[in-house]
């Protein structure tokens, strides 16, 4: 069990979120800092919002080929913002499962 802003979640030892019901907009922003990623422009909520959409439509997480294809945001930026592996620290940020394929 972890707290972000004082709301008690259930986290994964890798800080992924196993219920996402239980995510908010309100974390995503401690969750970013936490994951060494600063204040969230409007390019990341981009991304963030839809893996939360694609994750409640498919119930996984999109791929980072997906998500670059689909998001509106190039491969390259999205590498940029998300640095370390992308479609792994967005699904982070957005409160959902590690995305299959991701080590």
């Amino acid at each position: 069990m972890t707290t972000t802003l004082e709301t008690p979640v259930e986290r994964d030892p890798e800080g992924f979120f196993v219920h996402p019901e239980q995510w908010t907009e309100a974390m995503a922003p401690d969750i970013a800092r936490e994951s060494g990623i600063g204040e969230l422009t409007d390019r990341h909520w981009q991304v963030i919002n839809f893996m939360r959409r694609a994750y409640l439509e498919n119930g996984t997480a999109p791929s980072i080929r997906t998500l670059g294809k689909a998001s509106g945001v190039p491969i390259k930026e999205l590498y940029h913002l998300f640095p370390k592996g992308p479609a792994k620290l967005a699904a982070k940020i957005a409160g959902i499962p590690k995305p299959r394929g991701c080590i």
